[in-house]
């Protein structure tokens, strides 16, 4: 009977170790989407990025958010069931020294959806800097379609709003003005970034970095389109 049982075990464990190679390797867990907090005037708003759709667009953003270039802008244009707009600007509503614009990603599948965060540019599609967009509505109109022209290229979502949507809708409903170089749509009081920080990291300080270069001849990017069906702006 021991025999018989010693077989059986024997038997057994390379049928073990053949079920245990058998199972299927763990597929590792895909790298979380690094995170950023703006910490604004009217309260924290976090934004998901998309490295692995935008990551020329991700990776522009979270150099801005980590030299503190944020810190101290204001959000300039509020328009109410179409977006917010802001990342260039001061107190002062004076123009800020960017780095060099950055190539369009319009074409990576994403749409212009509410709560995404996209990037604000001029006539040209390559022409995005510093300045960024939420979206308030689901504005398709906005996504790529071709590559035929500025118009057609759309604009390059790269995050989305996963915290502070109401904060952003706040701010999209304070009442609006003509200020500084602006002849509307700069909400009253002004919203200030007070700082940005990515998730996991220390917040950056509120002084700015050396910046690479300027932008064009000191001019900053135009802002994202204008109201409803207008085309959107050309640099000025």
């Amino acid at each position: 009977m021991t025999r018989i049982l010693l077989a059986v075990a024997l038997l057994m464990s390379p049928l073990a170790l053949l079920a245990q190679a058998a199972k299927p390797a763990t597929t590792p867990a895909a790298a979380p989407h690094p995170e950023v907090v703006l910490h604004t005037s009217q309260g924290d708003v976090t934004i998901e990025l998309f490295p692995d759709k935008s990551p020329k667009s991700v990776a522009n953003f979270l150099q801005y958010v980590r030299d503190g270039f944020y810190s101290g802008t204001v959000f300039h244009r509020a328009i109410q069931g179409y977006l917010v707009q802001g990342g260039l600007y001061t107190r002062d509503l004076q123009a800020k020294r960017t780095r060099s614009a950055i190539p369009s990603e319009a074409d990576n599948g994403l749409s212009n959806l509410r709560g995404t965060v996209a990037v604000a540019r001029a006539a040209d599609p390559n022409s995005g800097t510093a300045q960024f967009f939420f979206n308030l509505v689901d504005n398709r109109r906005l996504d790529f379609v071709g590559n035929q022209s500025g118009l057609t290229w759309g604009y390059t979502v790269f995050g989305k709003v996963v915290k502070g949507m109401d904060v952003v809708d706040k701010i999209a409903g304070l009442p609006t003005r003509g200020l500084g170089p602006f002849a509307t749509d700069v909400p009253n009081p002004l919203v200030v970034i007070d700082s940005a920080n990515v998730v996991g990291e220390e917040a950056a300080g509120s002084e700015q970095k050396p910046a690479a270069e300027k932008t064009g001849a000191d001019k900053p990017a135009a802002p994202a389109p204008a109201k409803s069906t207008d085309k959107p702006k050309s640099k000025g």
